[in-house]
């Protein structure tokens, strides 16, 4: 009975043995298939490229895209991108659009990137003026001026001129550090304005001084603030908002009012003076 059971269990090992065995070479022999997938050339970039770049064939290299996944405005060449400038900053790996670059003609540095009927005026700022060096290409700032419409240092007034306003450039070079990227210090910076504000600009840092205010970029408010004076800082009244228009006030003249004469002082009675001994007294007369 023993020698039986024996033999079943060797029967069954052999078999499972047998089949795995068999198994294993039908997998090895039957050959790889790989799965296939229709891709496109993209042009994208290389490295972290700046505002005003111009591309080299350094700064761009080919990938794979799956087709139909593909964004519009892509370049399947790089010869078709070596020179043009970057009119926005671009990361690592992002596919390059024809938005994102200037024309041939245009070239690369600032110039293209100012859109039409918009100048970029540039300022001399120090550390503290260019808020610590946090001042970079792409932040939005409000200038505010310090200047006295008149001689008197007691008209000295601060006041925001302008608000909202694009950063182009700050200081020497167009990105942040490339090191550690940590904001540079700032000497210069280069606003996009439009002529009027230009002006404004220009005048205000000929005339006094101008401090940057840096902004939150989702802050789209530009508040109207009547400006204030050394008064006003040190607990007086604060400048009065402009009226809306000039007023004109006519001088009323004073009301005459009747002259009322004094009546005169009537005339003294007569007296006598009279002496009684060491005594003296005057009698009126009547």
């Amino acid at each position: 009975m023993r020698n039986r059971i024996f033999a079943v269990l060797a029967i069954a090992v052999l078999a499972g043995g047998s089949l795995a065995y068999g198994t294993y070479n039908f997998m090895q022999a039957a050959p790889a298939q790989a799965a296939s997938m229709a891709t496109q050339p993209v042009v994208v970039a290389a490295a972290d490229l700046q505002l005003g770049a111009a591309l080299t064939k350094d700064d761009l290299q080919i990938v794979a895209f799956p087709q139909g996944s593909v964004p519009e405005g892509t370049f399947a060449e790089t010869s078709d991108l070596i020179g043009r400038g970057l009119i926005v900053p671009m990361v690592k790996n992002e596919p390059v659009l024809g938005a994102k670059l200037a024309s041939k003609e245009a070239g690369a540095g600032l110039p293209p990137v100012i859109p039409e009927g918009m100048r970029a005026v540039s300022v001399r700022v120090n550390e503290v003026v260019g808020v610590a060096g946090y001042v970079l290409p792409g932040n939005r700032v409000d200038v505010v001026a310090t200047a006295s419409p008149t001689e008197s240092r007691s008209d000295m007034t601060s006041k925001v001129v302008l608000s909202n306003v694009q950063v182009l450039t700050a200081g020497t070079r167009m990105e942040q550090g490339q090191d550690d990227n940590k904001p540079t210090q700032v000497t210069v910076v280069t606003l996009l304005v439009d002529p009027e504000s230009a002006e404004r600009l220009a005048l205000a840092s000929t005339e006094g001084k101008i401090q940057l205010a840096l902004r939150n970029p989702l802050d789209q408010g530009a508040p109207v603030t009547p400006g204030i004076r050394t008064a006003g800082l040190l607990g007086g009244k604060p400048l009065a908002a402009a009226p809306a228009g000039p007023r004109v006030t006519r001088a009323r003249r004073p009301e005459a009012k009747p002259q009322v004469e004094a009546a005169p002082a009537p005339a003294p009675l007569p007296s006598v003076e009279i002496i009684r001994g060491d005594k003296r007294s005057v009698e009126v007369i009547k």
